[in-house]
């Protein structure tokens, strides 16, 4: 019996990334292919790459270069760069790095096997269009493992909103929602595959606006859609705009049950001057209220956010507006970042804050958020929520999961079993997560 090839898959940056690449797997497990955790057993290694952190497309160049010893060692060996810095860098990878032997944009990776075939023959493989075929259907007959208790769907991709910061509009291309008979099926799917909690994907998933039966659906309608799926418990929604954050979205939150009380909404500035800037259009105002009306909706939410520090022309007055508006939001997350330039954005070429300046900001926008993360973990003590477990912890008898809120909860106690929910008391509030006890 011939032994099955090995495909080692390396993801960098957001969950849209983690759901393409298990598409990635699956459609080479149709080609005798099996995962494995190290580079060293592959006979394929595949990196699906991100262009949206600073200085993406070199550190890309950078992990190519640490496969060249193998590379030599291993004749054989099949590598291959997946994802936005491949849509962006396309033929330059391989001009720059010739032990590329094939290179493939997300929209495209469903043509994975064909591409390897064409390696297995000798030829260098290199596929950035955007194909009419819907890859999400050609990808529908794949094998199909069994799943953990969580999973991603994405059901929108692509954005239409150009902010002067951005490249995803165009290395993912322009919007388009999947279809709603799609999703359900895929969703069903993946219930009868374990998932229990699905968190629907999109670079503007509040956008969406995919075919029905009867016209286009709003997320919200996909949403209620969901609750109706037997044996799927919990819903979840990123990355949302907030100009697409509609009534009966926000509606949903109070009313949906199986619609958990999380949102990810990214302002990225709290200064009106630098949203213009950034071609966001909405202004922090605008913001704020949307946030007051999400929490008369359901008062308990938490928010979480994203941030953009040192965007170009950016003064100490815009910072400290952004800082106002952390302290009046109140997140229980948020990722932020120090600008950098992406080529072929409009920001690119505007003149840059001073490095210093910047890191500066960063440090004092992270330590803000940080606090306000501790202060609402704290608070969680004493309460009891309820928890879906993932995985064992560190020790003996401990496992972790998941609360309503998207903490991470550690909880020491026999019986208990990954795909598990239950009610647990918050007993301690640690650095990024919290410990429990069975209620």
């Amino acid at each position: 019996m011939t032994a099955p090839k090995k495909l080692y898959i390396k993801t960098y940056g957001c969950q849209m990334n983690v759901y393409d690449s298990e598409r990635m797997a699956e459609a080479m497990g149709g080609q005798g292919y099996v995962e494995t955790d190290s580079p060293e057993d592959a006979d394929m290694i595949l990196l699906n790459t991100c262009h949206i952190r600073e200085k993406a497309a070199e550190k890309v160049y950078s992990e190519l270069g640490r496969f060249r010893g193998l590379k030599t060692e291993k004749p054989d060996l099949k590598i291959g760069v997946a994802g936005c810095v491949a849509q962006a860098e396309g033929e330059e990878i391989m001009r720059r790095q010739p032990l590329v032997d094939l290179v493939v944009g997300p929209q495209s990776y469903h043509r994975l096997p064909e591409l390897e075939a064409r390696v297995r023959n000798g030829e260098k493989a290199l596929d950035t269009d955007f194909p009419e075929e819907d890859k999400f259907e050609q990808l529908r007959s794949r094998p199909r493992a069994q799943r953990g208790p969580t999973a991603f769907l994405t059901v929108q991709e692509g954005c239409d909103k150009f902010c002067a910061f951005c490249v995803v509009p165009y290395t993912r291309g322009a919007e388009v929602s999947r279809p709603v008979d799609r999703i359900l099926t895929e969703a069903r799917d993946l219930v009868e595959r374990g998932v229990r909690e699905i968190t629907l994907l999109g670079q503007n998933v509040n956008a969406y606006h995919g075919a029905g039966p009867d016209g286009d659906w709003s997320l919200a309608r996909l949403i209620w859609a969901l609750n109706d799926v037997d044996g799927l418990e919990r819903i979840r929604f990123t990355t949302s705009h907030p100009n697409d954050m509609t009534d009966d979205l926000i509606e949903a939150h109070g009313t949906c049950d199986k619609l958990m009380p999380y949102l990810h909404l990214p302002v990225q500035s709290g200064s009106d001057r630098i949203l213009k800037r950034m071609n966001r259009s909405h202004t922090a105002d605008s913001y704020l209220r949307l946030i007051e009306k999400i929490r008369a909706a359901r008062p308990d939410i938490l928010m979480s956010g994203d941030f953009i520090v040192g965007f170009p022309e950016e003064t100490e007055a815009d910072f400290q507006a952004t800082l106002g508006l952390i302290e009046e939001v109140r997140y229980g997350y948020a990722y932020s970042f120090k600008y950098s330039a992406r080529p072929g954005t409009p920001a690119a070429e505007r003149p840059m804050v001073e490095a210093a300046e910047a890191d500066d900001r960063l440090q004092r926008l992270q330590a803000l958020i940080t606090r306000q993360q501790h202060e609402l973990q704290d608070a969680m003590i004493g309460r009891t929520v309820k928890v879906l477990f993932e995985k064992p912890g560190r020790f003996p008898g401990q496992m972790v999961g998941k609360s309503d809120y998207l903490h991470a909860v550690h909880v020491q106690g026999e019986g208990l079993s990954k795909g598990e929910i239950c009610p647990v008391r918050i007993t301690g509030s640690g650095a990024n997560s919290l410990a429990g006890e069975r209620a």
